[in-house]
């Protein structure tokens, strides 16, 4: 896997990465991530494709869902890990 470049946004790491005949896209936020793999076409073939695919929507959306990973994560330790 090689990366083809970062996606610039200010609170989230966005790397694009080839492997074999795909497209990798992770977002990053704190210790979570998100990984999107798009396979190649001639739609989709090169990091400005990406950069189109990856909107205000597309991103607000992906915020989201780390929140609910967050909370998903912390509702688990607290019922499991943490002793009162």
């Amino acid at each position: 896997m090689r990366i083809l470049g970062q996606i610039y946004h200010p609170i989230l790491k966005i790397t694009v990465m080839v492997m074999n005949d795909k497209l990798v896209l992770k977002v990053e936020f704190d210790l979570l991530e998100q990984v999107y793999k798009i396979r190649t076409s001639e739609e989709i073939s090169t990091l400005e494709h990406i950069e189109k695919l990856v909107d205000e929507q597309f991103l607000q959306q992906c915020i989201e869902r780390f929140k609910q990973m967050h909370q998903d994560l912390y509702l688990s330790y607290e019922r499991n890990i943490k002793q009162d």
